[in-house]
């Protein structure tokens, strides 16, 4: 009776050790930032608001997996999650 505590203590942090380890075997990596730097640069170079705007779009090529329509403006349907990507009005998020 003496063993079972500790033997159960045990048995369920061998448990608990296993679990964090799966959860912790596959991280997916975020696109490089370089590349969605440099896509937003171009896309929101001609932009009125460019600091917001380059903020957008790094938000929306990250979540594309890099992919931003060619063009200031326009272009959307080369990227299409980037195109159907909403705000919580419902209005285009990407620039």
């Amino acid at each position: 009776m003496k063993l079972l505590l500790p033997t159960l203590l045990l048995t369920s942090m061998v448990v608990a050790c296993s679990f964090l380890q799966l959860s912790l075997a596959y991280t997916p990596s975020p696109p490089v930032g370089g590349v969605c730097d440099s896509k937003c640069e171009a896309r929101c170079k001609t932009a009125g608001y460019k600091e917001r705007c380059v903020k957008y779009c790094n938000v929306c090529c990250t979540k594309c997996r890099t992919c931003v329509p060619s063009g200031t403006y326009g272009n959307k349907s080369e990227c299409p999650c980037y195109r159907d990507m909403r705000d919580n009005r419902g209005r285009p998020k990407c620039p």
